[in-house]
């Protein structure tokens, strides 16, 4: 594995942290919970990170606020714009497999 000082790291991964932002706001088809049933995590779940980072840097970010960063636009806007009603298998399979908090 390729090593980097850290000032290169943290461009590269805050470039690829933008590119996933990017996707994900160009794939409003794809709904929360289907990535949270095939990957364990969703919009909301990086969004709660982002929160998690920028809290923990000392710079007070809102619950909100991290879900509009992640969204492009405020939540509600999205699941009225995007959001489609989770089917019962869908809902099933959520609760069987959904991740613990940490």
């Amino acid at each position: 594995m390729p090593t980097f000082d850290d000032k290169t790291r943290t461009e590269l991964e805050a470039a690829a942290y933008r590119k996933l932002v990017e996707h994900l706001r160009e794939r409003t088809d794809v709904q929360n919970i289907d990535m949270m049933n095939l990957a364990g995590f969703c919009r909301n779940c990086l969004a709660n990170w982002y929160q998690e980072a920028a809290n923990e840097h000392g710079q007070p970010l809102a619950k909100d606020e991290a879900r509009e960063i992640v969204y492009g636009m405020p939540y509600k806007d999205w699941q009225a714009k995007y959001q489609k009603e989770a089917t019962a298998e869908k809902l099933a399979a959520f609760e069987k497999n959904k991740p613990h908090q940490h």
